[in-house]
């Protein structure tokens, strides 16, 4: 595994700059400390990590975000010519603006399941057009369809237009199911780390509005709590790879326009605030056990066992944030990844 595959993974679907949230020097320092970061990382894991606490990338931050952004442009990987992708533009509920989408496998006859799908960085990088090969492949694998939602990023936007965006996103396909192949009764949402966070408030917004309903939200290492790592610290050992609390802190303010983790946030900005998760469709929630999010993520996937809502919850040892797609061929990767497709084929099968 070399550092340009790592940088490539990270920034296509986490968005560059994520990748080291603290200073080289500090990294150094806390490798070099008795409790060595690496001793809780995976076997299979530990020469990727130990690579990429060699590797100096800038946190994110106001100064560095525009230079980072786009950096994550260039680990695009060629598309699929067996999987088709079409660009299209759903109009915001407001009809105030035209949000951009990219459509994949849509092919008008039997109706398959489908994925309304929202990208990771951060809520502040990151773009529809990052992850399309990765959905071209999910999309042949389940012979379904997928529409992801170019939304627009914090801190130019709040955090309530891009859950507007989102939901202008899954109506449209709610709405042209029948153009693109879909069953509208079958619709799942599905995202990666802030994707994550936004396909479970993009459920939590359905449920409320009443008018689309769904069959299934996949949560993958899913961004959740705006108070990890503000008012909510997590312990030495997790958070230390890919996404840390310093980049989670700049990420959440962005989003939300003011410091994370304090009574003024606004519960409907932040998917683990949400008082009432009864009614929510079923989930699939999968973290790393020394990801930054695992501690929100645990607790969310109970709490909606509590509520009633059935919540598969799959933790892999000594994981960090986004060694799925940066150690796609270890063990715990294969796992997990094949444990997240079972969940999707079962639900868009059973919807």
């Amino acid at each position: 595994m070399t550092t340009r595959r790592w940088m490539m993974a990270g920034s296509v679907l986490f968005g560059a700059g994520t990748l080291m949230g603290h200073p080289l020097g500090a990294l150094a320092r806390a490798a070099s400390a008795a409790d060595d970061p690496l001793r809780h990382v995976h076997p299979e894991l530990r020469g990727i990590a130990a690579e990429m606490l060699r590797t100096a990338v800038p946190a994110y931050s106001a100064e560095t975000l525009p230079a980072l952004r786009q950096m994550g442009k260039q680990w695009r990987q060629p598309l699929r010519p067996d999987i088709a992708v079409e660009r299209k533009a759903a109009r915001s509920r407001a009809g105030q603006v035209d949000v951009p989408l990219f459509v994949v496998n849509a092919r008008p006859g039997k109706p398959r399941g489908a994925i309304l799908h929202t990208h990771g960085g951060g809520f502040i990088a990151g773009a529809a057009e990052d992850g399309l090969r990765a959905l071209q492949d999910f999309a042949a694998e389940l012979d379904c369809v997928i529409v992801t939602v170019d939304y627009r990023l914090a801190p130019e936007v709040r955090w309530t237009g891009s859950i507007e965006d989102n939901y202008a996103g899954l109506a449209w396909l709610h709405a042209n199911a029948e153009a693109i192949g879909a069953d509208p009764a079958r619709i799942a949402v599905m995202g990666e780390s802030a994707g994550g966070g936004h396909a479970a408030l993009l459920a939590i917004t359905a449920r409320d509005r009443g008018e689309i309903p769904l069959a299934f939200q996949c949560l993958t290492q899913p961004m959740l709590d705006d108070r990890t790592g503000s008012a909510r610290a997590v312990p030495a050992h997790i958070g230390k790879l890919l996404w840390t609390a310093q980049s989670n802190r700049f990420g959440w303010s962005s989003f939300l326009g003011m410091a994370p983790g304090t009574s003024k946030v606004p519960a409907a900005a932040v998917p683990a605030r949400c008082a009432n998760l009864r009614g929510l469709p079923p989930a699939f929630i999968g973290v790393g056990g020394i990801d930054l999010f695992v501690d929100e993520d645990i607790d969310y996937a109970r709490r909606l066992n509590d509520s009633g809502v059935a919540a598969e919850l799959l933790v892999i040892p000594g994981a960090f944030h986004g060694f799925d797609m940066i150690g796609a061929a270890t063990t715990p990767a294969k796992a997990f990844a094949a444990a997240r497709l079972a969940a999707l084929r079962a639900a868009l099968t059973a919807a």
